[in-house]
């Protein structure tokens, strides 16, 4: 079992609760406790030998349905990116980008550490777990070099 807590603002202050939940059983679930533990796994398919993005239960490919989970590399290169823009007061603006992975699956994310414009296409990226709006993401950096 996995325990989770939960907090909740309230005019008397903060409130913590414990929950206890299920241990990961589906392919999402799996994806996000290995973000939890540092981890960037990708399923990859026993009988054809396709790695797949986004976790499903069948192989998107031989629709085969043994599945390992394998460590990602980490690296790979922008394939298509976009600016999403918004009011200083708001965040600024931000890509959004798809990356392919060195495994062949893309990704969609964004690339952290360089300006929203300066992200381009074909351009060499790597991974790393950051969070968003409280949820472990797989965000990307440009390679030095």
């Amino acid at each position: 079992m996995l325990e989770l807590i939960a907090t909740q603002t309230t005019r008397n202050g903060v409130i913590a609760r414990r929950t206890q939940v299920p241990d990961a059983i589906g392919p999402d679930q799996i994806f996000q406790r290995a973000l939890a533990s540092k981890e960037i796994l990708l399923p990859k398919c026993d009988d054809c030998g396709a790695y797949h993005f986004f976790p499903r239960v069948l192989c998107p490919h031989c629709h085969g349905a043994s599945i390992s989970w394998m460590q990602a590399s980490g690296r790979g290169r922008v394939h298509a990116t976009t600016v999403v823009r918004r009011k200083p007061e708001r965040g600024g603006d931000y890509n959004v980008c798809m990356v392919e992975l060195d495994e062949g699956v893309r990704m969609m994310s964004r690339v952290e550490g360089v300006a929203p414009s300066d992200v381009t296409i074909d351009m060499e990226v790597s991974a790393f777990i950051g969070e968003g709006d409280g949820d472990l993401l797989v965000l990307f950096k440009p390679v030095e070099g």
